[in-house]
């Protein structure tokens, strides 16, 4: 299949085929550029000498309600609330810092400046999201993604203490369960998803559970966890 070169007009070609998972580059990263993309199955990955590169991986990890578990290290620690957890108290420092923490492998990170301010616009909008981890008043980890109807595209993470992000996704995924929103589109794979439950789907069968998914009313807005005892 080939890469499509995008222009101004806000479309993209069908992902089917796309045999590495790389279906278009260029385009921009406005609102709505963001949004049919997401609602496409493709996310952006990274820039290069200023084009965007969009994807559409295959196979697919995702978490769903049946496949989600929280590993038993987790769990022991969460019974010891190290941690504060926090929804959208402080996305711009959550992507900030998934920016800045080094990963093994990788030279750099992939959330250039461009990347940040699009993500920044689209939480104002009420449609990207956070969740914080804070030891006292420091933040020391945390995640945040796109919610579109009922589903959710994780997009990074960080921790900073032990098992941060780990804590905060453990119970980030029981609430949104709780408002529907049943289908973490986790794109590649990692062990650490994996540990959580994540499955291989075919890129066939994501498409078919994210158009499902779209069908939903999108939650938007500040969100916040519901009252319990965390």
């Amino acid at each position: 299949m080939p890469v499509y070169v995008l222009g101004d007009d806000l479309v993209f070609p069908p992902v089917e085929g796309a045999e590495d998972g790389l279906v278009a580059v260029g385009g921009d990263l406005s609102t709505e550029r963001l949004v049919l993309a997401y609602s496409s199955g493709l996310f952006p990955w990274f820039e290069q000498d200023g084009m965007i590169f969009w994807y559409s991986t295959d196979p697919r990890y995702v978490i769903t309600p049946d496949s989600f578990h929280v590993p038993r290290r987790i769990a022991r620690s969460m019974r010891s609330r190290p941690y504060r957890l926090t929804l959208d108290g402080a996305f711009e420092r959550v992507v900030e810092q998934c920016q800045r923490v080094e990963r093994p492998g990788q030279d750099g990170s992939w959330i250039t400046h461009d990347m940040r301010a699009a993500y920044t616009r689209l939480h104002r909008e009420g449609l990207a999201h956070s969740v914080e981890a804070w030891h006292d008043e420091e933040l020391v980890g945390g995640l945040y993604g796109v919610s579109l109807g009922a589903a959710f595209f994780g997009e990074s993470m960080f921790s900073l203490e032990p098992d941060a992000s780990k804590v905060a996704f453990a119970r980030f995924v029981p609430q949104l369960e709780s408002w529907g929103i049943t289908l973490i589109d986790c794109q590649v794979y990692t062990e650490h998803l994996e540990r959580f439950g994540a499955l291989a789907w075919s890129r066939a069968k994501y498409l078919r559970a994210l158009r499902r998914a779209l069908e939903r009313p999108t939650r938007e807005g500040s969100w916040g966890f519901d009252p319990d005892d965390h």
